[in-house]
């Protein structure tokens, strides 16, 4: 991906600001309003998995920025319901690889699904000019995540 000259940005350094600030608050306040069954940090490791497939120990903390420790104990938890199973990696039987299960996949598309549905709620009460400006915006906030993703490193080795 190449970066963009600061000279031909035509988006000031504190517009963007503001544009993040706004973006990471109004995330902040849908996280805070939805109910939830277990910590962020395990919905995150689902959602990671979910996305990129079955991962390291290591490659799954590192990604969620947590200790190895933290990640082994939030594992079995989430190995004991179900959500995901532990793996020989079939490249090296010696390592250890986190999936998956289909139950795991299908909590994380329900809690996508109610998550887009509260968002979708939202959206209704934005005049017709705001929601095609935010229907425009799609493909950059698409984006956005994608570049996120990589500085995380979720989107590094299996």
């Amino acid at each position: 991906m190449s970066s963009r000259s600061t000279t031909r940005d035509p988006v000031a350094a504190p517009d963007r600001l503001r544009a993040a600030t706004a973006v990471y608050e109004l995330l902040a306040s849908f996280i805070r309003r939805t109910p939830r069954d277990m910590s962020l940090t395990s919905l995150s490791a689902l959602a990671t998995l979910s996305r990129i497939g079955p991962r390291r120990i290591t490659d799954l903390a590192a990604s969620e920025g947590v200790a190895q420790p933290s990640v082994t104990a939030m594992v079995t938890t989430l190995e004991r319901a179900g959500l995901v199973e532990r793996r020989r990696d079939p490249a090296d039987k010696r390592v250890v690889m986190v999936a998956i299960t289909d139950a795991g996949s299908a909590y994380v598309r329900a809690r996508r699904e109610a998550g887009a549905q509260t968002f979708s709620q939202a959206l209704e009460k934005l005049s017709p000019d705001e929601a095609a400006t935010l229907a425009a915006a799609v493909p950059v906030i698409e984006h956005l995540r994608a570049i996120v993703d990589e500085q995380r490193g979720s989107a590094g080795p299996r």
